[in-house]
């Protein structure tokens, strides 16, 4: 799609209706009645399609420089804890809820001025303010001086940052790609950032092992010129244009009543709520299992997050040929995932426990992607950024709860109970969440073990009515 003067997006759907309405014309063959494909008229994308796009170009870019310095930072960080409290998974947890404490409390409001104001703008202010972060705890760390709560203050820092900075990364990028370009480029931005995990972590171990931790926060502050240059480099007459909501009471209240009166938005999000509350907390998991069960170093778990890197990579890729994000994908891939968590708690050996990361990589990523894309491309523009900063509120702002909980879990009962409770709680919330959107849209599960036939599908219940297959088509 041109980028040019005169370019224009088309429009997320702007009500209920709208998405049914388009979501129902792309039913496929052989699908469930009501269970809508995407639109008719999307065609298969190209891989990499975005990134014919300069402004998104420039940005993926700088977020590939500075990814890749988070990256090194998180294993550094997460390594530090574990050294200067004698292998704490507790510490680590509590380390990884303060960096989102400020998500969970703050959130809904980091929507709110991101829908006010520029999100090029307020880019501009969060990825310095990010940078700054890095440099302060490196020089903490390298003059000798860090303490543990220098860590946790840091990390409380980073998340008081990070409540404007995600709402305004997330909307910023359709402004970038326009509509048609959306869902290629939500993937190709998780494609990104698990490619700096490729690196980040590599890096971060080889500087831990021979310098310390302080090198690694030092290049992840430096990393941040990259996004602020690519952002001052953009032109910004090519960005698609979205008007900003004026100042006005009750702009909270709206958001949150467009999303209740959503069952397609509703859902997703409390779905990717369970998971990121109690199915991502990987720095206390692998952490605990390099330093307890296999009793390794910091080069094994950089190893470890380079496999689930590996693993992310290639859902990345893959969805970002997809052309449609369905809510079946979404539940599918939560079932699958909490299943991998629980098989690689259970592996009797280092490497199956390893290789075991890439495909759990594989479904995390996918399930991440679809239910992004999909809220994303289901939302009118005008509320885009309050229902991301719902989303990432849910999806984030779950770890202050979750993490101390399943620290203790684990540093109670070992590392293999940690991660098999993540795993059931991701597979019984997809399982439960799965039912609730079936019975939302009037249909059943059916199960047909017959040669020849569809072995699983969703058919109407009987005694349905059509409009509850509408409700379907929108979720589905």
């Amino acid at each position: 799609m041109s980028t040019g003067s005169g370019a224009d997006s088309a429009p997320a759907p702007n009500s209920r209706e709208d998405t049914v309405s388009d979501d129902a014309t792309a039913t496929t063959t052989g699908s469930a009645p009501g269970v809508a494909a995407g639109p008719a008229a999307t065609p298969r994308q190209g891989m990499f399609s975005s990134l014919r796009i300069r402004n998104y170009r420039l940005f993926a870019t700088g977020q590939m420089v500075s990814n890749t310095g988070t990256w090194m930072q998180r294993i550094a960080q997460d390594w530090l804890v574990l050294s200067l409290t004698g292998g704490s998974s507790a510490a680590v947890g509590v380390t990884t809820a303060l960096q989102f404490l400020p998500m969970l409390l703050f959130g809904l409001y980091g929507g709110v001025i991101a829908d006010r104001f520029s999100k090029r703008t307020l880019l501009l202010i969060t990825q310095s303010a990010m940078g700054l972060t890095g440099l302060a705890l490196a020089v903490l760390t390298l003059s000798g001086h860090v303490q543990v709560w220098h860590v946790y203050l840091v990390a409380f820092a980073l998340g008081l940052v990070t409540v404007l900075d995600n709402p305004s990364r997330q909307a910023f990028v359709s402004e970038m790609v326009g509509q048609d370009d959306l869902r290629n480029a939500v993937s190709l931005n998780s494609a990104n950032f698990q490619s700096a995990r490729l690196i980040g972590p590599a890096v971060a171990g080889v500087l831990i092992t021979a310098f310390g931790s302080g090198w690694a926060f030092l290049l992840n502050g430096l990393s941040f010129i990259a996004p602020v240059a690519g952002l001052l480099m953009m032109r910004t007459a090519e960005l698609h244009k979205v008007d900003r909501v004026p100042r006005s009471k009750g702009q909270l209240r709206e958001g949150l009543r467009y999303v209740s009166g959503r069952p397609d938005l509703i859902w997703t999000i409390v779905l990717v709520g369970f998971i990121g509350t109690f199915g991502f907390n990987f720095p206390i998991w692998l952490t605990a299992f390099v330093y307890k069960v296999f009793h390794e170093g910091a080069g094994t778990y950089a190893f470890f997050n380079g496999l689930m890197a590996a693993g992310s990579l290639i859902g990345a890729l893959l969805a970002a040929r997809r052309a449609t994000s369905r809510l079946r994908l979404l539940v599918g891939a939560a079932m699958l995932f909490g299943a991998l968590e629980i098989t690689a708690a259970l592996a009797p050996s280092f490497w199956i426990f390893a290789v075991l990361l890439v495909p759990i990589g594989v479904v995390g990523l996918t399930v991440n992607v679809t239910a992004n894309s999909s809220v994303q491309l289901a939302t009118d523009p005008l509320m885009r950024g309050r229902v991301m900063s719902l989303f990432m509120m849910v999806f984030m702002g779950g770890t202050p709860l979750g993490a101390p909980l399943v620290g203790w879990i684990t540093d109670a009962w070992g590392a293999r109970i940690g991660f098999l409770a993540g795993g059931v709680i991701s597979a019984a919330a997809a399982v439960i969440i799965g039912l609730i959107l079936a019975r939302a849209g009037g249909l059943r599960l059916k199960i047909d073990l017959r040669r020849g036939h569809r072995h699983v599908a969703f058919v109407p219940r009987a005694g349905a009515t059509a409009e509850a297959g509408k409700h379907l088509a929108a979720a589905a």
